[in-house]
C-alpha cells in the first residue's frame, strides 16, 4: 500500500521529474494543504476531509494553472466543508466547480454556467442562476 507521500508524487512521476524532484513537489504540496504530517500513513487511514486535502495536494504536485474540482465537498461535515472553502479560496489557481452545492458555489465562484442535455443553458453569477432557477439553499 502506497503512503500518502508516494500517491502525490505519483503525478510529478508522470510529468518525468527526477524521484528527488518528485519528493519535494510532493512535500511542499502536502504542506500547503496542512497534510505533511501524514506523508507516511496509508491514504485509507485518512477521514474525508484528509483526503481530499491529499488528492488536492496530488493536484497541486503536478504544479498546475488551473484546477477542475468535481463534487468537491461530497461526503464533508460542515468543518470539513468550511475547512475546503478556505483551503481552495486561498489557492491561486484557477477554479472551475463542478457542483450541486449552491452555497459552496456562492462562497468560491464569480461567474457560473448551467448545463442542461450537455449544453450550456444559462450563464451568470451564482447569485443570479439560483434565482432564475428557483435554487434555495438547503435550510
Amino acid at each position: 500500500m502506497p503512503t500518502v507521500l508516494e500517491d502525490v508524487a505519483f503525478g510529478p512521476a508522470n510529468q518525468g521529474l527526477s524521484p528527488q524532484q518528485c519528493l519535494h513537489c510532493a512535500e511542499e504540496a502536502l504542506k500547503q494543504v496542512g497534510m505533511l504530517a501524514a506523508a507516511q500513513k496509508a491514504p485509507f487511514h485518512l477521514s474525508a476531509g484528509q483526503k481530499k486535502r491529499v488528492a488536492i495536494a496530488g493536484i497541486l504536485a503536478t504544479n498546475p494553472n488551473i484546477m477542475v474540482l468535481d463534487e468537491p465537498t461530497t461526503f464533508l461535515d460542515p468543518p470539513g466543508r468550511r475547512s475546503l472553502v478556505e483551503l481552495l479560496d486561498r489557492l491561486p489557481q484557477s477554479k472551475i466547480l463542478v457542483t450541486h452545492d449552491i452555497s459552496f458555489a456562492r462562497r468560491l465562484a464569480t461567474r457560473a454556467a448551467f448545463f442542461r442535455d450537455g449544453k450550456i443553458e444559462a450563464e451568470g453569477t451564482v447569485a443570479e442562476l439560483a434565482e432564475r432557477f428557483d435554487w434555495a439553499d438547503p435550510a
